[in-house]
This record gives C-alpha cells, structure tokens and sequence, in this order.
C-alpha cells in the first residue's frame, strides 16, 4: 500500500531534525573532540555550557551563553531556543550524572543527537586497572558524603565524583573513624587533560594537599576486620540506631521488613517512626528506595535524621505527627504503622492514601492494640501472626531466657 505524506506530516517531520547537539567534553578540550563533535560546535549559533566547558572549547563561530544562575533557569533558555542550531557542552558522558537526563525528558529524541566521551568513571577504571562492573559508582557532587556507607564492604572497590577539594580528606576521615584507616584512597584530578594528577594514600595518613576541586576518588578496602561495616541482612542490631528506647526491635524489624515485601523504587511511609529503624532499613533494600518518617516527638525526629545518615544517607523525609501530617503527601507504595493505631482517624487516612496493590504492616502491643486490629481484620482482611522473642539474661549467678513482649502483626495488601 502507498503511503499518502500529508503537508502536516511534512512539516512534522521538518522540524523534528536534531536542532539540539549534547557534545560531551573532556580536560582536552576541543582537542579531544571528534569530527562530528567538532563539526556541530562549529555550526552552533548558541553554544550552552558552564564556564570550564567554555574555557576548554575556546572561541567558537557561535555565541557563547554561559550556564545562567540558579542552573535551574538553563532549560527553559535552551527550549527557547528550539529550532536553532543549539550545542550544550557537558562533562565527558552527559548520561553519567550529567545533564542528559533533564534534556531528554524534555526533548524528544529525534530533535537532540548526543555525543559522548569516555566517562571519568571509565578514565579511572583504566588508570586503576579495574572492571568497571566489579566497582561501586558513586556520586558525591552535590550530595550527602554518607551516600558512600552503604559501599564500604571488605574488598570493595569504589569510584566516587567529589563535591569539590575537600572532598578526598573529608572520605578518609569518614573511613577512619569508621576503623577502616588502612583503606587505600586514590586522588585523580583532571582526568583526561594535561594537568591530570593521580595520589595515593591510606586513609589514617592521608595528607593531600592543593587537591583541585575537579577530582575524583577510587577507594580500596581491604579486609576490615574490625571495622564498622554494614551488614547487608535486614534485622540490624538496636545498637545501630540512636534511639531512646522506642525502637522495633532487631528481630521483628527483620520479620516486618518481609512482611512489607520492599521493591526498587518505592515509597514507605512509616508511622510513628520511634528512631527511623523501619525507614532506614527499607531504603538500604535498594539505593532508590525512599520513605517518609512520621513522628511527633522533635528530639526523635532528630534521631531519625542522624540514623539515616550515619546508616547511608537514605532518602528519608522527616514529617511531623499523624494523622494530621498524612495529608497531601506522596501516596505510598507501603504503610507500616508502630504506633498510634488506636487514633482516631490514623489507620483510616493511611488506608486511603496506599496505592492499590499496596502493603500496610501494623505492629501492636497492648491489647487496646490486637482489639483494633481484630476488627480491621475483620474488615479488609489479610493476616495476623503474633511474634514472641526470648533473649538470653543473667538470673543471678546463672542464666535464663527473658521473653519481649509478645508483638501482635496484621498484614493486609490493598485491592
């Protein structure tokens, strides 16, 4: 059959050409630039980019527009200029923490054509003589230092994109006080450019100094026998967390994290949230992971934030006390409840907000508690189980199992 081109299809497809051009760029500059690169540089009537991308390329036939501030301002003055012979200049590969990512969702793949250079993070592989697939990618470049815990395993080989100079001292001080002062820590500043630099050090001795802001650092543990390392099972010992008491306990945290069955990428809110020990380990299931901790106690809130912190630098927000604080809020993929239960209103106002499919974990302990959720039973469904823990203790001279109490755990998924 003939296909029939419309003066509108036409014209769609006329402007759909790539107006757009991501040029990723390396500490060679221009020098390091393809033909194509260079070929859609020197066509560009605008050229976009920070002012170390524009030092790098030097003059260009186009007009140089430095990244305006705040940086958020930038994409609407590209868009603008839509159906222009646009270049925006990123650091190597635009799709690696780059600005890549924000173009494309705002730009349709057939108006922006992307060339890329070799990542930092590929550049360090091959001066370390690593496998890229066998190392820790991390970013630290406008993020919280603590986004490295979770990586810091015996044996681990991590990358990680500083914030700025002091970045490398503030990793080694981190890694120290952790006791993994025999870690092996390696400065490469400037990749790829004639003024690329590569240091080593141990992170107890370390003594670097006039470390460019442009760096970035390999970091090799080794054994770490002593060392405060995260263990990657769920259920971690209470003297993880900063709490005051009011903390689920290590064992039936661990059953509750199977009960709320945690995928990539989802949201938890966890009401009543004590010291965060629910939140935190939901969001170490998986780096996308994120929960909102509900609390109405300033001080505990405040544990919650240094937990999550010192635990990972988790994606947790910390909001103030339900149900009031349930209102307008992101609608959840899982709900667990430790405490408040019986007010009036909570279950009701979480309930509504779970998305369909979604898991609500209730733990109780009094009786006023099971009652509730006996009648909840009773209305949605699901499944109750009752959790007793004995722990070994001193009686007297000897020794003799102390039982916790006995925690009531209603599960229900919502149609």
């Amino acid at each position: 059959m003939a296909t029939v081109l419309r003066e509108s299809d036409e014209l769609s497809s006329r402007t759909a050409q790539p107006w757009l051009s991501l040029i990723g760029l390396g500490e060679d500059g221009a020098a390091g630039l393809c033909r194509e690169a260079l070929a859609a540089l020197n066509e560009a009537e605008i050229v976009f980019g920070g002012e170390r991308h524009i030092a790098l390329v030097g003059s260009v036939p186009g007009e140089l527009r430095p990244w305006p501030q705040p940086f958020r301002n930038a994409l609407p003055q590209i868009l603008k200029e839509r159906g222009r012979k646009v270049c925006v200049l990123a650091t190597s590969d635009p799709f690696h923490y780059g600005i890549g990512n924000s173009l494309s969702r705002a730009i349709p793949a057939s108006e922006m054509r992307i060339i890329p250079q070799l990542s930092s993070f590929s550049m360090a592989c091959t001066r370390m003589r690593w496998p890229q697939e066998e190392c820790a990618l991390v970013s630290l470049h406008g993020r919280t230092l603590y986004r490295i815990v979770p990586h810091l395993q015996p044996g681990a080989r991590i990358l990680a994109l500083s914030w700025d100079e002091t970045t490398p001292s503030a990793v080694a001080e981190l890694l120290t006080a952790r006791g993994m002062g025999s870690a092996r820590i390696v400065v490469m500043e400037a990749l790829g450019g004639p003024k690329e630099r590569i240091r080593e050090s141990r992170a107890d001795d370390f003594a670097l100094d006039e470390v460019v802001p442009l760096n970035l650092i390999a970091v090799e543990i080794g054994e770490a026998r002593d060392a405060r390392i995260l263990p990657l099972a769920p259920g971690l010992d209470e003297d993880w967390f900063a709490h005051d008491g009011q903390i689920t306990k290590s064992e039936i945290r661990a059953i509750t994290l199977s009960a709320l069955a945690p995928r990539a990428g989802e949201l938890l809110w966890d009401v009543g949230a004590g010291s965060g020990s629910v939140a935190v380990e939901w969001c170490q299931r998986h780096l996308r992971n994120r929960a909102i901790a509900f609390e109405a106690k300033t001080e505990r809130a405040e544990r919650v934030r240094r937990n999550a912190l010192e635990l990972g630098g988790l994606s947790i927000e910390i909001a103030g006390a339900a149900p009031a604080a349930l209102v307008g809020r992101e609608p959840p993929d899982a709900v667990f409840i430790g405490g408040g239960l019986t007010e009036d209103g909570l279950f009701e106002a979480a309930w509504a907000a779970l998305k369909p499919g979604g898991r609500l974990v209730a733990n109780v302990v009094t009786i006023e508690g099971e009652a509730r959720l006996a009648a909840l039973h009773a209305l949605h469904g699901g499944s109750l189980r009752r959790i007793s823990i004995d722990r070994l203790a001193p009686v007297g001279g000897k020794h003799g199992w102390r039982p916790a109490m006995p925690v009531t755990q209603w599960r229900v998924e919502k149609p």
